[in-house]
């Protein structure tokens, strides 16, 4: 970063080849060696896209997290899918460290602003899901199965009018072995997948926030591949800071599975993915982290 520009290519070289724990090393020592912050002086050095993928990188899991969420909530208008992906699918752990942190960093309860910032049947879902307090056992329990199964269809499909809260009640508190004997119990009850129920039922976010639950509990890993391929391919362009948001936070949890999963479901590379839809240094930084994470 010394002279006039910067060298993106052993910027790369240097994050994109280190673990999160080493590149917050490397941030201490840098402000050790030269008197002055990392992250600030990447931020005045790099720009855009790059810019918002390489100042990810630098930032801890959990304070990343937090931080997309504040995103999310903050200027005109919700992006309420990001809410619905980061609290769908981070474990009881995750979300209590991120709730600490956000608490940190911005002085107010991340229950707080989300219901300062959601309504109704989804404000209510995604306040259920930022407790941290999901069942984590693996117990399972059949005949609660067909029991909650039976109530889902009874409440839902059966009637009009659907009981949200208890959709709500299950799919926000169960651990996942349990969920999948009751959307298998559905199933054999309604004779179709329980996800054709929540597309019938439910509409707009709430619909949203409920099938990523099921979309979780069945195949976490397919779950992300999905975000990715939509992050590219569904809409008009990329939609950069959904890819990046990907990318980063699955970096050292489980991208090399979910890079398997993709090819698996979209007959294509993900690098080839990335390759045909963004260019430059973006390029380059994250297709190196997808292939380092190996």
């Amino acid at each position: 970063m010394k002279g006039f520009g910067s060298n993106k290519s052993k910027i790369i070289l240097i994050l994109c080849g280190r673990s999160s724990m080493q590149r917050q090393e490397i941030a201490k020592q840098y402000k050790v060696q030269f008197g002055e912050d990392l992250n600030k002086r990447l931020k005045s050095e790099l720009s855009g896209d790059f810019e918002e993928f390489i100042l990810g990188l630098m930032e801890p899991p959990a304070q990343y997290d937090a931080h997309q969420l504040h995103k999310a909530m903050s200027g005109l208008g919700t992006k309420e899918h990001v809410l619905i992906e980061i609290l769908t699918s981070r474990t009881n752990a995750q979300i209590i460290e991120l709730k600490q942190v956000y608490k940190q960093l911005y002085r107010k309860e991340l229950e707080d602003d989300i219901k300062g910032d959601t309504s109704g049947h989804l404000e209510r879902l995604l306040v259920s899901l930022s407790q941290g307090a999901r069942d984590v056992t693996w117990n399972t329990d059949p005949l609660k199965a067909n029991q909650d199964a039976r109530e889902l269809y009874r409440e839902g499909e059966k009637k009009l009018g659907t009981d949200e809260s208890l959709f709500n009640r299950i799919l926000a508190t169960q651990n996942f072995l349990q969920l999948r004997l009751v959307f298998d119990e559905y199933e054999k009850v309604s004779k179709h997948p329980i996800e054709k129920a929540i597309e019938s039922e439910f509409s707009g976010d709430i619909k949203n926030g409920l099938l990523s639950i099921v979309k979780v509990v069945r195949n976490r890993i397919a779950y992300f591949a999905e975000q990715l391929y939509n992050s590219m391919k569904v809409g008009p362009g990329t939609r950069d800071s959904d890819l990046i948001r990907l990318i980063v936070s699955r970096s050292e949890i489980d991208l090399v599975d979910i890079r398997q999963e993709y090819e698996k479901l979209y007959k294509t590379s993900l690098e080839k993915a990335i390759e045909s839809d963004t260019s430059g240094a973006y390029k380059e930084g994250l297709i190196a982290i997808v292939r380092g994470n190996h």
